[in-house]
């Protein structure tokens, strides 16, 4: 920028500063494209501060692709001005697929593991939910639009249970899902963190509470 302006390094740094520009930092977006965002926008939103009497409302989604990584060295742990430190070099010990169902209401979720991620396995954790929420409650299910969640067989088992009623987020906005940011907190303290040997799968849902 210098060498095209004229001006000195110092110069430039200067107006950078006083403008708070970090032309060095980019950042991407998208634009979702559904004709009925803004109408699925306010159906999910209106379900997370006002949701159904007698009903539950479950952000379901699938994180993918998590990876058990062991460390050749253990982690150093934090000190006074030096912080935690981990060896760059790992060992991998496999991935699984974490299933969870976020009740936005109360924070708790139920999760089960899966060595894979098909409409399968979707189905057996619909099952689970259905086995560990109460039986005279509705369930609103807030999902992405993603295949698996769209098949022939998923269809057929909602439909067989008028109880459970689906509200898809639009197209390119998964992020107003909450589960995400429950995936996004969990990434952040366990899987990035911590050191795992195996991808041990739990066979039974279980019932976790958010911090």
């Amino acid at each position: 920028m210098a060498g095209a302006t004229g001006f000195s390094h110092t110069t430039i740094s200067r107006i950078w500063n006083a403008f708070g520009l970090q032309p060095h930092r980019t950042e991407t977006f998208k634009l979702s494209s559904d004709p009925l965002f803004v109408d699925k926008v306010r159906d999910i939103v209106g379900l997370y501060l006002s949701p159904p009497n007698r009903a539950l409302v479950l952000s379901v989604d699938e994180k993918s692709q998590i990876q058990a990584l062991d460390r050749e060295q253990p982690v150093l742990s934090m000190m006074p001005g030096v912080p935690e430190r981990r060896t760059h070099s790992y060992v991998r010990h496999g991935t699984t697929t974490l299933f969870a169902a976020l009740d936005v209401a109360s924070g708790f979720v139920i999760g089960k593991c899966y060595k894979r991620h098909r409409a399968t396995e979707f189905l057996d954790f619909l099952k689970q939910i259905d086995a560990s929420v109460p039986s005279d409650l509705d369930v609103h299910i807030v999902m992405d639009n993603y295949a698996t969640h769209k098949t022939a067989s998923v269809k057929n088992w909602l439909m067989r249970r008028p109880r459970y009623h689906v509200h898809f987020t639009p197209t390119s906005a998964s992020w107003i899902n909450q589960v995400e940011r429950w995936f996004a907190e969990l990434t952040r303290k366990q899987p990035r963190r911590g050191v795992h040997t195996s991808t041990a799968r739990s066979r039974h849902p279980t019932l976790h509470r958010t911090p």
